[in-house]
């Protein structure tokens, strides 16, 4: 899986529940809400004031070695 940052939360949990914890360390702890999984991951990190490209990085890493 290639994440972006438009890719959904849940899609990227579904792909690898693992990456909840990248959610987590940025604050993301609303990760059962219905409403965080149909968010993309820039709509989130606006939210949450951090930068969506560096989680993509991470995200993107994470899935290439997993």
């Amino acid at each position: 899986m290639k994440v972006t940052k438009d890719t959904l939360i849940g899609d990227v949990l579904d792909h690898n529940v693992e990456t909840a914890r990248f959610f987590f360390e940025i604050g993301m702890h609303c990760l059962g809400c219905p409403h965080s999984r149909g968010e993309s991951i820039a709509d989130a990190c606006s939210v949450h004031g951090t930068d969506a490209y560096e989680l993509v990085r991470k995200l993107n890493e994470f899935l290439g070695e997993a």
